[in-house]
């Protein structure tokens, strides 16, 4: 698991959406410009709702064929094992998946008594007014009408979900762009590094909003704010 981070750090992130942090990443070079974030199949639910950021908990799922049953009692042990606040990352292991929905007005009111702000997952959900009403975030692949047979296989193991790899007690930044990976190594210098990037974002926005606006100028302007984005 990674390192719990001062709740200052996890208050500051949730000051910025997630591209603005998408962007700010970028700027310490960690990883490839296209990997740390969900693809689009995982979307959110409720996209008035604030962002969220907290710590993985994973678990993965099935709901077609008979299994063992509803049984959450795995996912509820490994939940509380993991920092606060929490994200419920779950993969969903049907083929194809979204089939039936393991979350529902139950499990979000279940999982909010245990300190979680949502859940993502490539399956599907349901219960959608009941959820929104409790704050409870939803991101998901799809709406189903049905839980089929939905039940935990596992929990506290590293998943794939949205074909990002989530271990668990990954600080993940949520909001309605989609779920983003935070380097924790990184994360108390995120809000630094985003100002820079809003800074350069808007001097530039600015310039072509004004009457100072010149075509010619575009290039030199441009490098200008991409110069800019450096440590």
């Amino acid at each position: 698991m990674s390192a719990v981070l001062d709740p200052s750090v996890l208050d500051a992130l949730r000051g910025y959406d997630s591209p603005t942090l998408s962007n700010a990443i970028e700027l310490f070079d960690v990883r490839p410009r296209d990997e740390g974030y969900m693809r689009h199949d995982v979307r959110c639910m409720f996209p008035d709702l604030p962002r969220i950021v907290g710590y993985a908990a994973t678990a993965t799922m099935r709901a077609r064929g008979t299994g063992g049953g509803y049984d959450p009692d795995a996912l509820t042990t490994h939940v509380q094992a993991v920092p606060g606040p929490r994200i419920v990352v779950v993969q969903d292991l049907d083929d194809e998946p979204a089939h039936g929905a393991l979350w529902g007005e139950v499990m979000a009111t279940m999982f909010t008594r245990l300190e979680c702000l949502g859940a993502v997952t490539d399956g599907s959900v349901r219960d959608l007014d009941e959820a929104r009403e409790m704050g409870f975030h939803f991101f998901a692949r799809a709406v189903s009408v049905s839980h089929g047979y939905a039940r935990v296989e596992g929990a506290g193991e590293p998943v794939t979900v949205g074909g990002l790899r989530v271990d668990p007690g990954d600080l993940l930044h949520a909001d309605k762009h989609g779920v983003l990976q935070i380097p924790a190594e990184i994360a108390a210098e995120l809000p630094a590094a985003a100002d820079r990037v809003m800074a350069a974002e808007q001097e530039f926005i600015g310039w072509v909003s004004s009457p100072e606006f010149d075509p010619a100028q575009l290039p030199q302007r441009r490098n200008k704010m991409k110069d800019a984005f450096t440590r």
